[in-house]
């Protein structure tokens, strides 16, 4: 069983966001780890920078080329997750990359090998070619590093019930078609149907992403039957304001955090804050 999202209390939505691995540079992303471990965040979706994105809008380009202008690899994230990750108590990480930017030049079993030597506690492969799925698959089971599967609310029943099977951290649930940071055109039944039949096949937490921006938005999650909210864009559109704005990016990115994750179900330490 996954052990993403399981810490959370009982009456609150998962929350996983969505970073690219050096935007801020590394040395603040790590204060920027430690506050989302600090305030409860239960999962951070840490992508290796790759180019031109075919899923992701204008502001998730902009962060990745932000990082990959400052040399940032996959090197450097690997060495990054294994000096941040035992510092951790709660937040878990799943490292997300590209196949063609930054998996093609390696042997998948080395690729995999690294991610899970680092302490990822998940690997989310972003294009995978279908030709190469039996061997990813034999490479993270020899490695014991869980997947993240990935499908959409109106992929065919057979790509849901492949991704339910195969996903052994959590499944994330995509919204709709298009670009991260757009405007969501599936409906709410046609999510929580695709919630249903996901749940039919799998057992691993149901995340829901593209288009969660507020506490209202997470909360309209749980309503489907979902375990968690993935946001992207919203926060890192938080991070470009504050680095644009020569503001304090942990304490701009801190207050969107605090916006989304309700008062009552934060840490007992932090109870005197104010939403």
């Amino acid at each position: 069983m996954s052990g993403f999202f399981a810490a959370r209390p009982p009456d609150r939505t998962g929350l996983a966001m969505f970073l690219n691995a050096g935007d801020p540079p590394l040395p603040v992303l790590a204060d920027v780890v430690r506050m989302l471990d600090d305030r409860r965040v239960d999962c951070l979706e840490l992508a290796v920078p790759f180019p031109d994105s075919v899923t992701d809008g204008p502001v998730n380009r902009r962060s990745a080329a932000r990082a990959l202008a400052d040399g940032v690899g996959l090197d450097d994230v690997v060495d990054f997750l294994a000096r941040i990750r035992p510092q951790l108590a709660h937040l878990r990480i799943a490292l997300l990359a590209d196949w063609s930017h930054t998996v093609r030049p390696l042997s998948l079993p080395d690729f995999v090998g690294r991610v899970a030597d680092s302490g990822a506690d998940g690997l989310l492969l972003h294009g995978l070619p279908p030709r190469l799925r039996t061997g990813y698959r034999r490479a993270v089971r020899a490695a014991g590093l869980p997947v993240v599967a990935t499908c959409y609310a109106a992929s065919t029943a057979e790509v849901k019930t492949e991704a339910a099977r195969y996903a052994s951290a959590y499944l994330y649930l995509v919204a709709h078609y298009g670009r991260s940071g757009g405007v969501p055109t599936t409906s709410r039944r046609e999510l929580a149907d695709a919630v249903a039949a996901l749940r039919q096949t799998g057992t691993v937490p149901i995340a829901v992403g593209f288009g969660i921006r507020t506490r209202a938005d997470i909360a309209a999650v749980r309503d489907l039957g979902a375990d968690a909210a993935v946001v992207g864009s919203a926060g890192v559109s938080r991070i470009e304001h504050a680095l644009a704005a020569q503001a304090d990016v942990v304490e701009e990115l801190h207050a969107f955090v605090r916006s989304l994750i309700p008062l009552s179900t934060r840490s007992a330490h932090q109870a005197g804050d104010t939403p």
